[in-house]
């Protein structure tokens, strides 16, 4: 069988990843009985509204609850209610959707069951400001930390520590129910008290952290926000905490079982995969520098891997903003990987985030060619000024490169792909 062209290989590779994490899939199988009290289901990130499905269509007893997903993610449900918010800078609507649900938990038995669908996104859709501070402080400084090159763990105890819902608070608030908490991650490392800022996970980390990750970006704060963090009044619950008693949580699907579909999708077209790492973080300009040496010398020499190999890597990219372009990290990725390789022949990739949003926006990511250096030249784009203006959505959009796939309801984090063709056909 002839294989497939380098753009429909990576681009079946890029939709295995995302199916091995549809919650379709991945929810069902750890669905617990139903208690003898009520049942309710909350939630909250990109996936919320397809997990919130995926319970309703498995599950036989009473049932009812509010999730709160990205606007254009939402999914028909029957009876849970299902609120569509902003993603990444949050809005009235995550406000007020995370005050419903602080709200809903309250009052519950030990014979309740809290199901919590927790995915990537969830922190800025529970967008529930601290007393003492606005959602506009919050909406500032989260802008801030989106350009700050942050990664997405210190983002997230920053976030936590301005919270009145998140690291930890939900969990205590639905005390002395039962909380059973599903993960789809999309942080490295798959630390649920990471996703979405752990809403229903004790934080280990203070505010004296979160103050340290704004100095350490130079971020300045309102002075609401700087007054809040020094008092240590906003400070989150802690693994001792003995509200979390009841509590459960369960990572049910990652970046490496994407990652591991990918590679099985590879195999069966005839090429050998080589899995870099779940986790890789860094600037994805100096990442793209590092994994284009990798590719040349799979090509050169057969090492790490021999020709024809995929190498598929997952993890979270940062991107520090200082052009005008349109970006997205998994473009900019692309565009440095294209500036790195520099019409090397025979090596082909494609970086997508597996929600469908490469960062705020209209695309997952896009493909990079042999030839697509030849071809912008050929229309008078010069990448390297692309690069510098952080405008990899403007570079490959004007090749028709861009991977369009609209949300996919599901967020195990940024996918990549790079195939070394080799001689051999």
């Amino acid at each position: 069988m002839p294989r497939p062209s380098p753009r429909l290989l990576l681009t079946d590779l890029f939709q295995s990843a995302v199916r091995a994490a549809d919650p379709a899939a991945c929810v069902p199988r750890h669905l617990p009985p139903p208690p003898k009290g009520r049942t309710l289901v909350i939630g909250a990130g990109k996936a919320a509204a397809a997990m919130a499905h995926a319970v309703e269509r498995h599950w036989t007893g009473e049932l009812s609850g509010l999730v709160v997903t990205r606007y254009g993610h939402g999914v028909p449900c029957r009876r849970i209610e299902v609120v569509e918010a902003a993603h990444p800078v949050p809005d009235e609507a995550g406000r007020a959707a995370a005050a419903r649900i602080l709200a809903v938990v309250q009052g519950l038995t030990s014979d309740d069951l809290v199901l919590v669908l927790v995915s990537g996104g969830g922190s800025a859709l529970l967008a529930l400001p601290f007393e003492g501070i606005s959602l506009a402080d919050k909406q500032q400084v989260n802008r801030a930390l989106l350009k700050s090159g942050a990664g997405i763990g210190e983002m997230n105890c920053v976030r936590k520590h301005l919270s009145a819902i998140k690291g930890g608070r939900l969990a205590a608030a639905a005390y002395p129910a039962r909380v059973l908490t599903l993960v789809i991650s999309d942080v490295p490392g798959d630390d649920p008290a990471v996703v979405a800022s752990g809403p229903t996970v004790p934080d280990p980390t203070t505010c004296a952290d979160a103050l340290a990750i704004l100095e350490k970006y130079r971020i300045a704060v309102p002075p609401t926000v700087e007054a809040l963090l020094r008092s240590g009044l906003s400070e989150t619950p802690k693994p001792d905490d003995l509200r979390f008693a009841h509590c459960e949580t369960r990572v049910i699907a990652t970046a490496q079982g994407s990652l591991a579909a990918a590679a099985e999708a590879a195999r069966a077209a005839g090429i050998e995969p080589l899995i870099l790492g779940d986790a890789i973080e860094g600037e994805a300009r100096e990442v793209a520098k590092a994994l284009a040496g990798m590719a040349k010398s799979c090509a050169l020499h057969g090492v790490p891997a021999r020709p024809p190999c995929v190498l598929l890597s997952g993890g979270e990219t940062t991107v520090t903003v200082k052009g005008q372009g349109r970006g997205g990290r998994n473009a900019e990725f692309l565009l440095a990987l294209a500036v790195a390789l520099d019409g090397a022949a025979g090596i082909h990739a494609l970086a997508g985030d597996t929600d469908g949003i490469d960062g705020t926006e209209d695309n997952a990511g896009a493909v990079l060619t042999a030839d697509t250096l030849a071809r912008a030249r050929a229309a008078g784009i010069d990448a390297k000024a692309r690069l510098a203006d952080n405008d990899g959505h403007g570079f490959f959009a004007a090749l028709n490169d861009l991977v369009v796939t609209g949300p996919t309801r599901t967020n195990v984090n940024d996918f990549r792909a790079i195939f070394i063709e080799g001689n051999s056909r």
